[in-house]
């Protein structure tokens, strides 16, 4: 199933891999395949374009940066029994690294995307070498998940316009320009059978339950038990991850690096993608240098540090 048909001139897939159960998960991937691998995992109804700007940059400095749609979003299969929990994402991860040969990941993963994993390395499923958490954390603001979630329940008969598309993601995102080309929101939607656009996910993802007290017992657990090299960045405008949560976080990871970016909110790479990937390079180039060894051995914590360091939405 898929919310309809892709509309002219949304990219396709560089990558075909199959995850959990044969659910097809499609991927782009930057830089030198010999690299160091970077795996980019996006937030909860975004797609991989979201780390287009950041793989990229990462590629451009000599790492292997992949990005996959999750189960469910974009050009990746929807779950035929509509389970999208962070158990069945974390086995399509591995599905994705033994499809690549099984080397050693930098974990890179967005709201969504850093729970998954966080959940991957700290409950010891993928053998990583660096986790990069993008705006999330254990502790989570409820009110600003509840504004994600009212922006991604709205219009389910679909849009008449891609001007009502853009009309929507100006409204959730009112710090961002509305684009002059509409042609770039195509990635974002399908055409359905009844001439109504609508958001690339599968509705059932939207419609889980999530249960905030056991996903933060959950993922406090895993980061207590994370041991390398870590860095946690922040949307200095952020209403889902709060100063709070971020150093709740430090204190559970003493290791951990932080990185607040002004003047971006929940979306940190959409929002200032050069910051945000100079700032994750900065921290690579110690914990997981191109050709070279670490500066420091992971056991050796990192100095907290702050400074400035696509897609429409996310859900934690």
């Amino acid at each position: 199933m898929s919310a309809g048909t892709r509309l002219p001139g949304t990219p396709e897939p560089g990558h075909f891999w199959n995850g959990v159960g044969g659910v097809r998960i499609a991927g782009d991937s930057w830089g030198n395949p010999t690299g160091p691998l970077v795996l980019l995992q996006h937030g909860g109804g975004q797609t991989r374009h979201a780390w287009k700007g950041a793989g990229e940059l990462l590629g451009a400095a000599g790492y292997r940066a992949i990005a996959f749609d999750a189960r469910g979003h974009g050009d990746s299969d929807w779950a035929p029994d509509g389970l999208y929990g962070q158990d069945v994402m974390v086995e399509d991860l591995k599905c994705v690294l033994a499809a690549l040969g099984n080397g050693r990941p930098v974990l890179v993963g967005a709201s969504m995307g850093g729970g998954v994993s966080l959940v991957a390395v700290g409950e010891d499923h993928v053998d990583a070498t660096a986790l990069v958490m993008v705006d999330t954390a254990p502790r989570i603001e409820t009110e600003g998940v509840d504004k994600i979630q009212a922006f991604m329940s709205q219009r389910p008969e679909g849009f008449s316009s891609l001007d009502e598309v853009a009309e929507a993601i100006g409204t959730y995102q009112p710090h961002r320009k509305r684009p002059r080309n509409l042609d770039s929101l195509a990635k974002n939607v399908r055409l359905g059978a009844d001439g109504k656009y609508r958001w690339h996910w599968d509705p059932r993802f939207r419609a889980a339950r999530r249960d905030f007290d056991k996903r933060l017992e959950r993922l406090e657990a895993c980061a207590r038990n994370v041991a390398l090299p870590t860095l946690l960045v922040r949307g200095g405008l952020s209403d889902v991850l709060s100063e709070e949560g971020a150093r709740e976080f430090l204190k559970l990871c003493p290791q951990s690096e932080y990185v607040n970016v002004t003047g971006a909110a929940h979306m940190v790479a959409g929002d200032r993608n050069d910051a945000f990937g100079n700032a994750v390079i900065e921290f690579l180039a110690r914990a997981v240098p191109v050709g070279g060894m670490p500066v420091q051995p992971a056991h050796e914590p990192h100095p907290h540090h702050e400074g400035p360091a696509g897609d429409v939405n996310d859900v934690p």
